[in-house]
């Protein structure tokens, strides 16, 4: 955080500041850890149903799924040039705040919070209601259970960084191996291309313009699915080598969710029709059904418990860290005090706080329809802001450099300005909602706003 220019006693200016910083201890290992368990969740379980409905042909319906990753490619060449030039953490409000100013950075960082605890809470309780099937407990044990893992997650991240990313490493390589599991055996006991071939005479693939619509709403929703890409830079701040290690981290995590999504598509299909898989709001489980027979249920259930902790744990870190970079820029100054293991603990306690009320209020469906709107338009001010800060900056240091810029960085920008379009046109309604809470935003930041701008 830089001095502001009218402080006139620096020494001063020091005491008021927190004594303890973030801590760079974090690698590429978290890096990779963090995109996987933000960005695998239950999507992958559920949207290749949605998009064997819009495509019914096996090489459309993989065609998305691969373009999906190259959209996430590009995405992830704009984050990795902006996370290396602002190595600070706290996400997209750092760098919207620099490119587009201090009024656009608040509304993203406020938007990004909320809808980040509200993600927390909805996976939160998903687990808890498959755990409840599970083990055959009453529905109304599964609040107790949500509550309970976002408290001992908190708990966990409160201890310190370490604890945090230790926790996180972990889940994300139990998620990884539980799918890994998944995948081996639709191909040990699938059916194999037979499958497919059988059931070519059922499928009716459309054309023309009902083709381009087709692709355009399964690219919607492989879109949803492959968000997370950039978690690495909510923590830009604590990673030991941001030049070296962001990019690595950013790309290797699409690398690594890309590969794990193709080739769960890929068991899919072994598995299963393609006729079948239409429509289906769980093909995740009728695979698991085909393959595990009656125990099929019970093997999805725990493939969603162990992929959601992981969602959890980084949703978790990441919504502190939003509310520690509004602290640091003065919006809210306590947020940015850091604890002696390196945790934003007062942005971690706010976050746990409003994610637990969620769970308990049941209204994280409703923030998360609200904030959908503020959720593409990340994106869009987010790219934007590169091409802005080429603009304005050219010679600001850029250990990373975006490749193909302006091209890259234009293309993906104007995508995600269709994405939003689609996505307002999709649900209007909650759209209206999203522009209502952005005007109220306003005189908030007004109100909340530092006398002095801190950089």
């Amino acid at each position: 955080m830089t001095e502001p220019a009218a402080t006139k006693n620096p020494a001063s200016a020091r005491a008021a500041r927190p004594a303890r910083s973030l801590l760079t201890v974090l690698g590429v290992v978290f890096g990779v850890s963090v995109i996987v368990g933000n960005t695998v969740g239950s999507g992958i379980l559920r949207t290749p149903g949605e998009i064997a409905q819009h495509l019914p042909s096996v090489p459309l319906f993989l065609s998305v799924w691969v373009m999906g990753a190259v959209y996430a490619a590009f995405g992830a060449n704009t984050l990795a040039e902006l996370g290396t030039m602002m190595p600070e953490s706290g996400g997209f409000t750092v760098f919207v705040r620099r490119g587009l100013g201090p009024y656009a950075g608040f509304v993203i960082g406020w938007s990004d919070w909320l809808s980040t605890c509200s993600s927390a809470a909805l996976a939160a309780i998903v687990i808890g209601e498959y755990a409840a099937l599970l083990f055959g407990w009453d529905k109304s044990a599964a609040s107790m259970i949500g509550l309970a893992v976002i408290l001992g997650f908190g708990v966990l991240q409160w201890i310190g960084v370490k604890s945090g990313s230790r926790a996180q490493m972990i889940t994300a390589i139990a998620k990884t191996g539980a799918f890994i599991v998944l995948i081996i055996a639709c191909f040990m006991w699938g059916r194999g291309p037979t499958v497919q071939t059988t059931d070519t005479a059922r499928l009716a693939v459309p054309s023309g313009f009902a083709l381009v619509t087709a692709l355009v709403l399964s690219m919607q929703a492989v879109i949803f699915t492959y968000d997370g890409y950039y978690a690495i830079t909510y923590f830009s701040g604590e990673v030991r080598d941001p030049a070296r290690e962001i990019p690595r981290s950013i790309f290797g995590g699409v690398v690594a969710v890309g590969l794990l999504y193709v080739l769960v598509n890929l068991a899919f299909l072994y598995v299963l029709p393609l006729s079948k898989m239409a429509g289906d709001p769980l093909v995740a489980g009728s695979a698991a059904r085909e393959v595990f027979g009656a125990k099929g249920d019970t093997v999805l259930r725990l493939i969603m418990i162990v992929s959601l902790l992981s969602a959890v744990n980084a949703f978790q870190l990441m919504a502190s860290r939003v509310l520690y970079r509004l602290g640091a820029v003065g919006f809210l100054p306590s947020a940015e005090y850091v604890n002696r293991g390196g945790t934003p603990s007062v942005g971690l306690l706010l976050s746990t706080i409003v994610a637990l009320a969620l769970v308990i209020t049941g209204t994280f469906e409703l923030v998360l329809a609200v904030t959908a709107f503020f959720f593409v338009s990340n994106y869009v001010l987010t790219f934007a802001s590169l091409l802005v800060l080429r603009k304005k900056e050219p010679d600001a240091p850029r250990p990373y450099r975006a490749k193909g810029h302006p091209w890259t960085t234009g293309g993906v920008f104007v995508l995600s300005v269709a994405f939003l379009v689609g996505a307002v046109a999709a649900d209007t309604r909650n759209s209206v909602y999203s522009l209502i809470l952005l005007a109220l935003s306003w005189p908030l930041y007004l109100l909340v706003r530092p006398k002095i701008d801190l950089g």
